[in-house]
């Protein structure tokens, strides 16, 4: 199997090194937290020099160290390591399996001669209590599935036939061993059942898995689309005759976001410069297991693709939501206001970009239809259009940038054109 070099972020673990906080390295399970901290971070630290001996490494989910989990146990194991006053690197692989995990990383910080690396696999690790527990000394590096220039750059194949690839079955890095359709196939719809799913209905004690599951296949079926718990629960009531309040389903959803399954897109009133409470967009953190969870029936490319750029943004480091732009339009000598959307409304500091996907503007129709919203913005932010293909990037008369989704992907500064 080809290694994959996920340099965007060995940079971010290089830069934070020794820097007096806990690297807290989180992202979905399987997506390549423990390849880049035990094989690629491991690396680097030897090749600067540091000693086999000052490296402790612990993968807490093995069952080889299942009494490592105790607490105290493990505090002891790793003290017990420590042979002399240098420095010592501290790699904690899946800590969420340990109890009270936060006062043993505690201590660790008070030890002046620690650097230390743990990855966990939901959100949980830095909700608001365990931020309070590390008095502000814990430092996030989060990591996703492969980007597609990192699943490319790992390709034999050309541009057209990776993309299609990556479309179908996403960016998991286990995919890239496999050569069949079938094996890719499989294997995504067994880890989405028997590890992600199974994962959150046993840590949020779930005692309706069949619900939760059908929830799902909802979010996955309408990722692009505008949807509620209050829609959801009618759904339930309507199609399967079910009852599922809508606490219970925006509960389970923040599971699920908390897994880094999914995430949520809140919608923004660019006039109003507002947010709007109801009605938020969920994604996919990965294509491919939404695919293999509708068993690869719901091929939208148009979703498809607003979804990976979505991804993309965030892979990036940009805060992105959903625009909506009130206009008023005249129908029969009457003004009817009307909502536009804007597919990503992305901010960085004082950096902001408006950004439509279009899977198709070769009809003029199509170009009307994709460029209104853009022109009913009152501000003179950069507009972006990313259309599907490889077309170099350039600026109609209105000043509207139009880039092909290739150059989109395979250039980190794609938006700076």
């Amino acid at each position: 199997m080809v290694e994959i070099k996920r340099d965007f972020y060995l940079k971010q673990l290089i830069e934070r090194k020794d820097n007096g906080m806990i690297k807290v390295i989180t992202g979905i399970r399987r997506c390549g937290k423990s390849f880049l901290l035990f094989t690629i971070f491991k690396r680097y630290l030897l090749e600067s020099g540091v000693d086999a001996d000052h490296i402790i490494e612990i993968a807490l989910d093995g069952i080889e160290n299942e009494e490592l989990r105790d607490p105290r146990q493990c505090f002891r194991y790793m003290k017990d390591a420590m042979k002399d006053g240098g420095k010592y690197y501290i790699l904690l692989d899946e800590v969420q399996f340990m109890p009270r995990f936060e006062e043993v990383l505690n201590s660790l910080l008070r030890m002046s001669n620690v650097d230390v690396y743990v990855t966990g696999s939901n959100s949980r690790f830095l909700s608001s209590d365990i931020v309070t527990e590390f008095r502000g000394r814990g430092d996030e590096v989060r990591i996703y599935p492969l980007s597609f220039a990192e699943f490319y750059s790992a390709c034999d194949s050309d541009y057209d036939s990776a993309w299609d690839d990556y479309m179908i079955y996403g960016g998991l890095p286990q995919i890239m061993s496999f050569r069949s359709e079938r094996q890719k196939a499989e294997y995504l719809k067994n880890i989405f059942s028997n590890v992600y799913l199974k994962d959150v209905i046993e840590r949020n004690n779930i005692q309706n898995a069949d619900e939760i599951g059908i929830l799902v296949d909802i979010l996955a079926s309408a990722i692009g689309s505008p949807t509620n718990p209050t829609k959801i629960a009618n759904t339930f009531a309507s199609e399967r005759q079910m009852s599922y309040t809508n606490k219970t389903i925006s509960n389970h959803i923040d599971h699920l976001a908390d897994a880094f399954l999914i995430s949520k897109a809140s919608r923004y009133d660019v006039k109003g410069r507002k947010y709007i409470g109801a009605n938020l967009k969920y994604y996919f953190t990965d294509l491919g297991l939404r695919n293999a969870r509708l068993n690869f029936r719901q091929q939208e490319p148009a979703h498809i693709m607003e979804n990976i750029v979505y991804n993309e943004l965030l892979i990036r480091g940009y805060n992105v939501d959903v625009g909506v732009v009130e206009v008023f339009d005249k129908k029969e000598e009457q003004r009817v206001r009307k909502q536009l959307e804007v597919d990503f409304v992305v901010n960085q500091g004082s950096q902001r970009y408006y950004i439509q996907v279009a899977y198709d503007m070769t009809s003029e129709e199509k170009q009307r239809q994709e460029l209104k919203s853009l022109r009913n913005i009152p501000d003179s932010f950069k507009k972006i259009v990313i259309v599907n293909g490889t077309k170099k990037p350039w600026r109609n008369d209105e000043g509207f940038v139009i880039m092909g989704m290739k150059y989109f992907l395979l250039n980190a500064d794609s938006l700076e054109f």
